[in-house]
């Protein structure tokens, strides 16, 4: 495994378990894979609802002896209706509470947004909170850090202009931005940005969340893209180092110091997915697989289930392109 420097000290896998749209026993059943293939970074959130079974399995395997909590590298976020600074410290505590954990190794906030949660569960009717304050936020984060309950603080699903301003005003800097980026949204400013000024950059979606489109109804806004897996260069790729479509897509990100947290539940692909340091693409490949980005129209995740989120004045992505 190839790790990521964090400029708080610690280290982070290149490759980790991705855990959206997985809980209960589905989940527990192929975490167990994963570790067992040799995954060590696990993602999640609190808005996905699976941090209890998440917990369950870790602790087992600490308590058996079969890895040490310095092994485990655990991501969650704040939730998307927690965006508030007086809820940071909750929500923090409520996630250790459901992980059985002293502490989170990255804690992010979600979204640059933040909506109501009212009496409901379902997002499609919470309503929008216009006064998200990332700064207050960001302060309420660097207290916990203090504190002890997390390690390192990051950023998900925010723009340059928005880390900018946190970069502008923050006692600890952010060690992580987690965006949307794939073969079809490669996102090159923003990695070099982050790069540049030592973010680490872990992209969501590498291999097209086809199950999670179908499921929520996502779809690219250009919808003449192919599968991802089926995409004519990644399968050329492919066969020429014979390896499967999705080693080639994450590997791709990973050659160029980008994190990726694959999910899976079959066991075959778990091993494929952590699989790939054992081969290059060329310069050739690289330039063929960067041909392939669709920009803005090949982004999934817009969000557009929260009513009128668009009108947000922190809503990160062009409405019009």
């Amino acid at each position: 495994m190839e790790y990521l420097r964090l400029r708080s000290g610690g280290k982070m896998p290149i490759v980790g378990y991705g855990t959206y749209l997985t809980t209960g026993l589905e989940l527990e059943i192929a975490l167990n894979k994963a570790l067992e293939a040799g995954y060590r970074s696990i993602d999640t959130a609190s808005g996905y609802g699976n941090e209890r079974s998440i917990g369950k399995v870790l602790n087992e395997w600490i308590s058996s002896g079969k890895v040490t909590r310095d092994e485990l590298f655990v991501t969650t976020r704040l939730p998307i209706y927690g965006n508030r600074a007086k809820d940071v410290e909750k929500y923090i505590k409520e996630s250790l509470k459901q992980f059985q954990l002293d502490y989170i190794d990255m804690y992010s906030i979600h979204t640059p947004f933040g909506v109501f949660q009212g009496d409901t569960t379902d997002y499609t009717k919470m309503q929008r909170d216009d006064s998200t304050d990332h700064l207050k936020i960001w302060k309420a984060m660097e207290d916990q850090v203090d504190k002890g309950l997390i390690r390192a603080i990051g950023l998900s699903n925010f723009n340059v202009r928005q880390i900018q301003k946190i970069l502008d005003h923050c006692r600890i800097r952010p060690d992580n931005v987690q965006n949307e980026i794939h073969l079809y949204l490669q996102t090159p400013e923003l990695i070099q940005f982050c790069q540049k000024n030592e973010i680490t950059v872990t992209g969501y979606s590498s291999l097209g969340m086809k199950d999670g489109r179908k499921l929520l109804g996502f779809s690219w806004a250009n919808e003449k893209l192919p599968e991802m897996l089926e995409n004519d260069v990644v399968v050329e790729v492919a066969k020429k180092h014979r390896k499967t479509p999705a080693q080639v897509l994450l590997r791709f990100f990973v050659q160029n110091g980008v994190s990726v947290i694959p999910k899976s539940t079959n066991p075959q692909r778990l091993m494929e997915n952590i699989r790939i340091f054992d081969f290059e693409l060329d310069p050739g490949d690289v330039r063929a697989l960067r041909s392939q980005d669709a920009g803005e129209g090949g982004r999934i995740v817009r969000f557009l289930f929260f009513p009128g989120i668009t009108e947000h004045p922190e809503y990160p992505f062009p409405i019009q392109f």
